[in-house]
């Protein structure tokens, strides 16, 4: 199922870690619970019952809802591979229910917030390559809607320094899903400084971005430098190194950019995802609205 997981259903590590931890705990509980040993029998002749309790001992626990439908689509989707390969056909789990999560917003910063977050971060480095690397991140992440580890993952030979009218980078998002995004030449000069000031060898086919060591830099060094000017300029909690990619697709659609093309920007499959960001700023939707629409227009 891991194999199965990463190859081809093309998951992070991070998904099939949690994937793992999660089929885990159900597979210890259910053990208990029925009093054997778990296998493809066992599992086959589980009744609701049995999945409404794991339910309930996950409330127990304290869990969240958002938690538990992981979990329960965790069980879900390990038990469609055993249909696959073992003609296992489990009837009761289709009739349980899982608690309804009320999709969250994203949350975006707002442009201004946004342009002072990226000049702080080149202030709070004492050394230069360091405070251009950790702009050219940010800026990346503004400029092309990239998540951090999106970013952190680029070698060096994926993109092209030289300043053009129109530069593209092809990235390797989720589910191995690719996409094309544009870089903005602000960006590409902020890489390009960076590269002369830093004093480690960046190899043609290795990181982009590296570490104070000269390895490949953690996505924890940008979430940490974020936390610390989220202090400094009295932001909420949600301005994250990943709400840069929030913004990048709520400024987007507020200056006229369509589902669609942010859609593909962002690199999602499902247009219903992009389309929580049209609920970020209603009232810039309705004025295009009503300065577009000809019934909306007052003589």
């Amino acid at each position: 199922w891991e194999n199965w997981l990463r190859n081809e259903q093309g998951a992070s590590s991070h998904t099939v870690s949690a994937y793992l931890k999660d089929i885990k705990s159900f597979l210890d509980f259910i053990s208990k619970h029925i009093g054997k040993n778990t296998n493809i029998i066992n599992l086959n002749n589980l009744s609701q019952n049995d999945f409404r309790s794991f339910l309930a001992y996950q409330s127990r626990r304290g869990l969240s809802k958002t938690s538990i439908a992981r979990s329960m689509s965790t069980i879900r989707n390990f038990f469609r591979f055993l249909n696959k390969i073992e003609n296992f056909n489990n009837l009761a789990l289709n009739s349980i229910r899982t608690p309804k999560i009320q999709a969250s917003l994203p949350k975006a910063i707002n442009t201004d917030d946004a342009i002072e977050v990226i000049r702080r971060i080149r202030k709070i480095q004492n050394e230069p390559w360091i405070a251009e690397r950790d702009t050219a991140i940010l800026l990346l992440m503004y400029g092309s809607g990239l998540r951090i580890n999106e970013a952190i993952s680029i070698k060096r030979n994926d993109i092209s320094t030289k300043i053009e009218q129109s530069c593209t980078l092809r990235i390797l998002g989720k589910g191995n899903k690719e996409r094309i995004v544009p870089v903005l030449n602000v960006v590409l000069e902020s890489i390009n400084k960076y590269i002369q000031l830093c004093p480690h060898e960046i190899l043609t086919n290795g990181p982009l971005f590296l570490g104070k060591r000269g390895k490949q830099l953690n996505p924890r060094v940008i979430q940490r430098q974020m936390a610390k000017i989220r202090i400094q300029l009295g932001l909420d909690d949600s301005a994250t190194p990943h709400a840069f990619r929030h913004s990048f697709a709520t400024h987007l659609l507020a200056n006229g950019g369509d589902l669609r093309t942010i859609q593909d920007l962002l690199g999602h499959s499902s247009l219903s995802t992009t389309q929580r960001y049209t609920a970020v700023d209603e009232s810039k939707l309705l004025s295009v609205y009503k300065d577009a629409h000809p019934r909306a227009k007052r003589n």
